[in-house]
């Protein structure tokens, strides 16, 4: 039922100004008004507003591919004032995977927020992908989480309200598996859609596992395939099989609980997960911090079906180049590494999996823990072989 009074009133006021209120880069009357008879500025909606939609197709860089690239965030960042604070147990000095703050000797808080693009086209599932990614960075820490915030930017008065609430069942649902509470949020009208969630946890801090410890000896464990970036440029070309979008979305929506309590578990205290920096990215940052050379066994490294084809047809995105820029600076390339899988590695990640460093002597009970208890995709893929300023070999 349109209130023509309340729609002359406010019209009125914006072909006054010569600007529509709500947008004031449009005019008045703007282009929906004329074609299909809806003020949005009067709070009038779309009867038909689409709820059968394509997300990714509302989007120009998807999942974690829509994150600032670590060479333009560091420019960001430099020259803040550094945090001094004795409670600070970890803090964005280290580029770790969370903050840190001790409450007591035995626990403390660890809190992340995550927020990116859809990379699926369903809601529900992109839910569930953004609770999972978003909750990862407490279990990459060694902690627990407990309570989260939802953060949705949404194009409301084009797309069906129905949409979003998918989204926010799907992250409610996933987190509830990690044993995690929504406790309220915050959400903005945005042109593009964007979702994900602050989250806040305990942590040990005897048992934290930080990017810094890492030493020579150690061996590299990866907890999951890579390639979701990849998977993820392809099917919003139109190139991506439902094969590799069902293997990905798969594994995207699985958290890194068990793979966390494990390794807290076996005493790994260094590790991060893999998300938009590559496995390249966050691995240089564990080189950095640590003080060592790691070598990756490039063949061993797992990828998700169909990967490989995709980027020796071209299908290789910005998101890739981008990252490549960035961590290449500390990458040796061996002798005979197919530039391929190469690319591989600094493709961005969505919800990835953990990389943990442990102990020579521990690393084959951990593998075997892990596919034990349903971590099938782990692989042993690199080792840390040397103290340095910070380098990566592939081989």
């Amino acid at each position: 039922m349109i209130d023509y009074e309340k729609r002359k009133r406010i019209m009125g006021r914006s072909i006054k100004l010569g600007h529509c209120i709500c947008n004031p880069k449009e005019p008045c009357p703007c282009d929906l008004f004329k074609q299909k008879n809806v003020c949005l500025c009067s709070g009038e909606r779309e009867e038909d507003a689409p709820e059968d939609v394509p997300l990714t197709k509302f989007v120009e860089n998807a999942g974690c591919a829509s994150k600032i690239n670590q060479n333009d965030l560091k420019k960001a960042l430099d020259g803040l004032p550094k945090i001094f604070n004795r409670r600070v147990l970890v803090s964005s000095d280290t580029c770790d995977d969370a903050g840190v703050y001790q409450l007591t000797k035995n626990m403390a808080l660890v809190q992340s927020v995550d927020v990116f693009t859809p990379l699926v086209d369903d809601p529900y599932t992109f839910g569930q992908i953004a609770a999972a990614n978003s909750v990862s960075d407490i279990y990459a820490m060694g902690g627990k989480p407990l309570t989260a915030l939802s953060i949705v930017s949404f194009p409301i008065e084009k797309l069906s309200p129905r949409i979003m609430n998918k989204m926010l069942q799907g992250g409610i649902d996933k987190l509830k598996e990690a044993e995690t509470v929504v406790i309220g949020g915050h959400s903005i009208k945005d042109n593009e859609i964007k979702f994900g969630f602050a989250v806040t946890g305990i942590i040990d801090p005897k048992k934290m596992i930080t990017n810094d410890k890492a030493r020579p000896g150690d061996i590299l464990v990866l907890t999951k395939p890579l390639g979701t970036g990849i998977i993820s440029f392809a099917n919003q070309i139109g190139k991506a099989s439902a094969r590799a979008l069902r293997a990905a979305a798969k594994s995207m929506v699985e958290i890194n609980k068990t793979a966390a309590e494990i390794a807290v578990g076996m005493g790994v205290r260094t590790g991060t997960d893999i998300t938009g920096f590559s496995l390249l990215g966050h691995l240089g940052e564990i080189v950095r911090q640590s003080g060592v050379t790691a070598e990756i066994y490039i063949k061993k490294v797992p990828l998700f079906v169909e990967v490989l084809d995709y980027v020796k047809a071209g299908i290789i995105s910005g998101a890739i180049e981008r990252n490549r820029e960035y961590s290449s600076q500390f990458v040796t390339t061996g002798d005979g590494v197919d530039p391929d899988l190469e690319t591989v590695l600094y493709d961005p990640q969505t919800s990835g999996g953990l990389l943990l460093a442990i102990p020579g002597t521990k690393a084959g009970l951990l593998l075997k823990k892990l596919k034990e208890h349903g971590v099938k995709k782990a692989a042993i893929i690199g080792k840390v072989i040397s103290k340095s300023e910070g380098r990566i070999i592939l081989k």
